[in-house]
């Protein structure tokens, strides 16, 4: 699970700025066993949250809580509970798949027996074996994706966070990770993905939060979600609830 209550993030201001609001008094809740999709346009807020909720920074006000640890007392152990993909995280190209899995498997303190045990699952899982003890540098795009997949479960992590892990994946590619966190669903977890893309969202999502300059605008399940769209398609209806929340916010500037 994931508790954000009452979050703030400011960034001080540059020379001659003024200091961004970057995520304003935000709360949700992300259950075990749901999809929670994190919507915004760039410059929303979504990857100041996602990182204050992976421990690489600390809200200034506020309480974020990963299965039921606070990140800001108890970090190390909520690391050890949460598996973190990106669309922007690479692999050290040198060392092969099972390299890697080693390597981060014993990051997370994994014993010899049970790392082991799971560097098998996981290579069955996602189809390793073929590529294996091959250098991730010579890997295809489509190969290095289920490697960074191994990589980010290997841990068998509570909380699963997907940061627009689909970015720069071919369609196939792409569908394969939304079958990825279908089975992690399946499979008990807590799922949070961000992204802007709203196919995604409709074929993903139990429940959404939609961030605009900072502030949550929208949230709910997807199904209160169509219950109130107003407009001809989810795409539409996501840029009016963007247009209706920068209007509201000019006039409180007015």
């Amino acid at each position: 699970m994931i508790e954000v209550k009452n979050v703030h993030k400011i960034y001080p201001a540059s020379k001659g700025g003024e200091e961004v609001h970057a995520v304003n008094n935000v709360s949700f809740r992300c259950e075990p066993g749901r999809v929670f999709a994190l919507l915004g346009p760039n410059g929303s807020g979504k990857t100041t949250l996602l990182r204050m909720i992976s421990t690489l920074m600390k809200p200034l006000k506020g309480e974020i809580k990963v299965a039921g640890m606070d990140i800001s007392s108890d970090g190390a152990a909520v690391r050890s509970q949460i598996g973190f993909l990106t669309g922007s995280a690479g692999l050290h190209e040198k060392l092969s798949a099972r390299e890697t899995l080693n390597y981060f498997g014993k990051l997370h303190g994994l014993g010899r027996d049970l790392l082991e045990l799971r560097i098998e699952e996981l290579v069955e899982r996602f189809e390793l074996g073929e590529f294996l003890d091959r250098p991730t540098g010579k890997l295809s795009m489509g190969q290095k994706q289920r490697v960074m997949l191994a990589r980010t479960l290997v841990h068998d992590p509570e909380v699963v966070v997907f940061d627009e892990a689909t970015t720069g994946l071919d369609v196939l590619a792409a569908k394969s990770l939304m079958d990825i966190i279908r089975s992690c669903r399946e499979d008990g977890k807590t799922v949070l993905f961000s992204t802007h893309i709203m196919g995604e969202v409709s074929m993903l999502a139990d429940d959404v939060l939609i961030l605009h300059k900072g502030r949550q605008i929208f949230e709910g399940t997807m199904d209160d979600f169509r219950a109130g769209q107003q407009s001809a398609s989810i795409e539409d209806e996501f840029v009016r609830l963007l247009e209706n929340a920068e209007s509201d916010m000019k006039g409180e500037k007015v």
